[in-house]
């Protein structure tokens, strides 16, 4: 068995059958040493399979994690080997796998199919955990059917990035500042969570009537309200050359086939630090190296999940489509992709600012031959 550090050898522990939920999971090496910093028993695959199983409930009584992912396209980042190993990021479910697993059909930005984890009971985390899994990275929509293949999102998303040289303080002091005003004034109700890393993400919970392009557009709308209101601070710009040292609303985690880390979900972090929702209030004063695998539990134990009531708090964003049309009206229409799509319609040049040549292309974004 390969250890922590990807190249050591380290003594093979037996595997255990672990009765998730009524459904028996499979866990190989769970001695494995996953986050060496840790220590021994914290810092083995078992702790990270206890933490999740832990927070996931039950089928009837979904706990915070499986809320968070319930009937929800998710991709994985696993570590088979622990942090300090080789990474795996996998978003369609292998051909073999257990019976027990719930999948469901996602479309990519090229039209073609696949199947990705959906997270039903339990034990899905569980046997995601089994393989490896630190993070979960969830789609913004919920599985409809045969009627609805995950195309209409329920979740608009803000991803509130820092620039090089600013920590968390810097992206804290703009969600206070600046970000859940304009969600009050718009009357949106915005869930806040760590990233797990120097980040914060925003959820706002929508009703799904509205498709992928419609939704982007409505968070690039609300960006730039945001950015209207503190130049200085934030930022929509796709091309980093342009960002400067402000804070980067990644307005594309709203594009299809883009995931974000879960609600509860565990960071690669030497800590095991962990993706986590806290109230506004909270906010003021967290330090998000403090929610961890070793710490998080207990602090839902003590206040429960800011985040429990979030599907009933579901809104329309006919404001937001308002203020596309407004910005369109302005002249101020799409922004680039990722480079990973096919050129979208009404998209910008997709090419840096001090490379682009105006004369190369026309008014609607296309090269001229």
């Amino acid at each position: 068995m390969t250890g922590g550090s990807g190249g050591e050898r380290a003594k093979s522990s037996p595997a255990l059958e672990i009765d998730v939920d009524g459904v028996p999971v499979r866990l190989s090496s769970p001695d494995k040493p996953f986050f060496p910093e840790l220590g021994d028993d914290a810092g083995r695959k078992k702790a990270l399979f206890d933490f999740y199983v832990n927070l996931a409930g039950t089928a009837t009584e979904p706990g915070p994690l499986l809320r968070a992912l319930l009937r929800r396209p998710t991709f994985l980042q696993r570590f088979p080997d622990g942090i300090t190993g080789d990474e795996v990021y996998q978003k369609h479910l292998p051909k073999k796998h257990p019976d027990y697993l719930h999948e469901t059909v996602i479309e990519f930005p090229s039209k073609r199919l696949g199947n990705a984890l959906c997270p039903t009971i339990p034990a899905d985390l569980a046997w995601a955990a089994q393989m490896g899994t630190v993070t979960f990275h969830s789609w913004p929509t919920v599985d409809g059917g045969e009627d609805d293949p995950n195309n209409h999102p329920d979740q608009l998303r803000i991803d509130l990035d820092p620039p090089d040289g600013k920590e968390f303080p810097e992206v804290r002091s703009v969600a206070l500042d600046v970000v859940k005003p304009v969600l009050d004034e718009l009357n949106l109700p915005g869930y806040v969570k760590t990233s797990g890393s120097r980040g914060l993400h925003v959820f706002i919970p929508i009703r799904p009537q509205w498709d992928f392009i419609a939704t982007r557009r409505s968070v690039i709308a609300l960006g730039r309200e945001m950015e209207r209101r503190a130049p200085d601070r934030i930022t929509m710009s796709w091309w980093k050359e342009e960002r400067g040292g402000r804070v980067f609303i990644d307005y594309n985690q709203n594009a299809r086939d883009r995931s974000m880390a879960s609600a509860y979900s565990v960071r690669k972090s030497a800590t095991g630090r962990v993706s986590t929702p806290v109230t506004w209030d909270e906010l003021v004063d967290v330090d998000p190296q403090d929610f961890t695998m070793a710490t998080v539990p207990g602090l839902l134990a003590d206040r429960g999940d800011p985040w429990a009531d979030m599907t009933t708090a579901a809104v329309g964003i006919e404001p937001l489509l308002e203020m596309v049309a407004r910005d369109d009206q302005q002249g101020l229409g799409d922004l680039p992709y990722p480079p990973s799509f096919p050129k979208m319609p009404g998209e910008p040049p997709r090419v840096q600012p001090s490379r682009k040549v105006p004369e190369h292309w026309d008014q609607w974004g296309n090269r001229r031959p």
